[in-house]
């Protein structure tokens, strides 16, 4: 109950002070990390979590799984049609470099073996959506970059989780991971794509009975019920819950627009709260002793993982696009750590891998250096975007614009501007993606 009631004093305080965030560098998800991190046992010691505490996984995950499913209710097929190819390159490339870099600079810089290395790597590459929807949840900022940080940080997770099953597989001893073979890992993905897919065509479907359908009141609870369904089954069933959420949040927005319209007030307030909840949790995991334990070399990861390997890997994969020097910086810097990297850490930490407790130390240590590096900056970077609209300098050409809602850094307001269909880049329109932070 203490929990409960550190959790509701932080909101209150949250709420309070959002306004003056929305407008400052102050981050609300700032104030929840740091306000679990004063109850912790490190300092005031009125909660007491540890890493292998259930909560922090179930937190975690389930806060992972909530804006997965709300962002992929953003994502346009036709807009994504059109423009594919920067997020793919992202991903393609921009991906595999941060793993790449984060796995030789652990190996050498802290002392781990070349398998743990390459782990440290594979859970340290991806971007999360939580944090990715600071920057993309302001209308300033050019909706092609909005679109390519969206997609990426929303498709990342999925991608990068067969490859830290099958190197937990690879380095941990015998017994320890007998069922993280190929065959099982198959198997998660395609269950996770099926039921993302199924589930809310099945849904949709049993709405257009005549003798069925949801009264106006209770339309916002038909995303949130599919939601819960697949929650439930992807565990029961091993299927993996990142890929579900996020396929079926677009198959809801492809085939009932109007349930997604709907749902989406209600679904950014409980991705909000989950999220909070979630930092809260993994804010009393960053305890001095935990900082202390990381060595020197540690510490120069984490730092070179934000502010060198994700920036570099970013630039290198968007030579030749049609992005300008400043968005191209944008996108290279904003590649926050998050959640999804949280859970693969806690994987890493209960599978036996050898210095495994380092690993996860790294880990924790960088995704809080990333919270609080780009929780921080998203209004500031924001605002060159603003600034040169307000001066006139030629931008998108889209003329006056009009205030856009999304669940924005600090889960205020609503609306959506997924119907603009403008064009930024002479292909990837605005309706792609719906500003939330």
């Amino acid at each position: 109950m203490v929990l409960v009631m550190v959790f509701g004093v932080a909101l209150l305080i949250a709420v309070l002070l959002s306004g003056l965030a929305a407008r400052s560098v102050l981050s609300t998800s700032l104030l929840f990390l740091v306000g679990g991190a004063l109850v912790s046992d490190g300092f005031l010691g009125l909660i007491h979590i540890t890493p292998d505490s259930d909560i922090v996984a179930a937190t975690a995950d389930l806060a992972l799984f909530a804006v997965l499913f709300t962002d992929g209710m953003h994502v346009s097929f036709p807009a994504l049609r059109r423009a594919w190819r920067n997020p793919v390159r992202a991903l393609g490339l921009g991906m595999p470099l941060a793993f790449l870099g984060v796995a030789l600079l652990t190996h050498f810089l802290v002392g781990l073996d070349w398998t743990t290395s390459f782990l440290v790597g594979a859970v340290l590459a991806p971007t999360d959506p939580v944090f990715a929807s600071a920057i993309v949840g302001r209308e300033e900022v050019p909706a092609k970059l909005r679109q390519l940080l969206n997609i990426e940080s929303g498709v990342n997770d999925g991608l990068a989780l067969p490859f830290v099953l099958i190197l937990i597989a690879a380095a941990a001893p015998a017994g320890h991971a007998e069922d993280a073979d190929f065959t099982a890992i198959a198997t998660e993905l395609v269950l996770g794509l099926l039921f993302g897919v199924l589930l809310p065509l099945l849904a949709n479907w049993l709405v257009r009975f005549r003798l069925l359908g949801a009264e106006p009141r209770l339309q916002p609870l038909l995303p949130l019920a599919v939601g819960v369904t697949l929650y439930a089954a992807c565990h029961l069933t091993h299927a993996n819950p990142y890929l579900a959420a996020f396929s079926a949040g677009a198959v809801i927005a492809a085939v009932s627009p109007e349930a997604k319209g709907a749902f989406e007030p209600l679904g950014e307030s409980l991705a909000e709260l989950a999220k909070f909840a979630a930092l809260l949790v993994f804010g009393a995991l960053l305890t001095p002793q935990l900082f202390g334990d990381l060595s020197l070399g540690g510490y120069v990861v984490a730092l070179l993982a934000i502010v060198l390997i994700r920036p570099a890997s970013m630039l290198l994969s968007l030579v030749g696009t049609g992005f300008d020097r400043k968005e191209r910086l944008t996108a290279a810097w904003f590649g926050p750590k998050g959640f999804a990297s949280v859970v693969y850490g806690l994987l890493v930490l209960q599978s036996g891998v050898p210095r495994a407790e380092d690993a996860f130390t790294l880990i924790a240590v960088t995704i809080a250096f990333s919270i609080v590096a780009h929780s921080s900056t998203d209004v500031p970077i924001a605002r060159v975007f603003d600034l040169e609209k307000l001066a006139g300098i030629p931008g998108d050409g889209k003329g006056p614009r009009l205030p856009v809602g999304g669940r924005g850094r600090n889960g205020a307001g609503g609306g959506d501007d997924a119907g603009s269909g403008t064009s930024e880049s002479g292909g990837a329109g605005e309706g792609a993606v719906s500003p939330r932070g």
